[in-house]
């Protein structure tokens, strides 16, 4: 007979293959399943954008004031008091001075460095761990304010006719850095806060000019078009090097500067 050509032969049974029970490992000695690792997911690249902080909103209260809901508010999601609150400053401003400092070397260790207002005592803080152990930081300021580890603080108006000589004997010798961070309060009458001001720069002027070593270095903060007239040829008249500069940690808003002058020429 003629082989069927369409059919096939079968194929031959190899040996047949152990199979390999598989454990099931996703199961513990007790039966249970265990739980499942999830990853931590990873840190933004550089350049990818960064998660916003939450804004804090803040609702008027019937026991407070508008404007000082809208300064609460500001605090509350202001990033430099966060981060003040974080890093143990007393204030924001503690950011500007060391802005300054950075920019431009004011303080240096063993210096001796007086703080014309310094409550809250940002400043005073920044100052003590900038200059050292062997350093020597005084402060003034009418307002009550905790003490500040290092450094000497007189709870003192300022302009009272005794506070210079009391601040020249707590520093006990020349001062290489004099810091006015001083404000006065406003009445809202721009011709007279203008004077006030001048009035403050002028006066912490007169102290800086008086307690100096030569070679030393006046920080004042002023406002609007900064030191002018004759403050600003005071200055330059007895330093080498007077420059305005506007910190990044000052309020975009505010109309705040600093006057900075360097290498005290001395009195003759």
């Amino acid at each position: 007979m003629e082989r069927d050509k369409s059919s096939k032969p079968p194929k031959r049974a190899g040996p047949a293959k152990k199979r390999q029970r598989k454990s099931n490992i996703a199961k513990t000695a007790l039966g249970a399943e265990p739980e499942k690792r999830v990853r931590n997911k990873a840190a933004p690249m550089r350049g990818e954008a960064q998660p916003r902080a939450l804004k804090v909103n803040v609702k008027t209260s019937k026991d407070r004031e508008l404007s000082s809901t809208l300064w609460l508010r500001r605090q509350l999601n202001d990033p430099y008091v966060r981060r003040a609150k974080a890093e143990g400053w007393r204030s924001r401003s503690a950011y500007k001075l060391l802005e300054l400092d950075e920019k431009f070397g004011l303080l240096k260790p063993r210096a001796r460095v007086v703080d014309l207002g310094s409550a809250p005592g940002g400043w005073l803080q920044v100052s003590v761990k900038a200059t050292g152990k062997k350093g020597h930081v005084v402060g003034i300021d009418y307002l009550n304010m905790p003490a500040v580890p290092g450094a000497g603080i007189l709870e003192m108006d300022f302009l009272d006719e005794g506070a210079p000589e009391r601040l020249k004997q707590m520093l006990g010798g020349k001062a290489d850095l004099v810091l006015s961070d001083m404000a006065a309060p406003t009445t809202g009458h721009k011709s007279t806060d203008l004077l006030r001001i001048v009035a403050l720069a002028e006066a912490a002027l007169d102290f800086a000019e008086d307690v100096l070593a030569p070679g030393g270095a006046f920080v004042c903060k002023v406002f609007a078009g900064g030191a002018e007239g004759e403050l600003l040829n005071r200055l330059k008249q007895n330093f080498d090097f007077v420059k305005h500069a506007k910190p990044k940690a000052s309020r975009s808003g505010s109309a705040e500067k600093y006057v900075v002058a360097m290498g005290f020429k001395g009195r003759g």
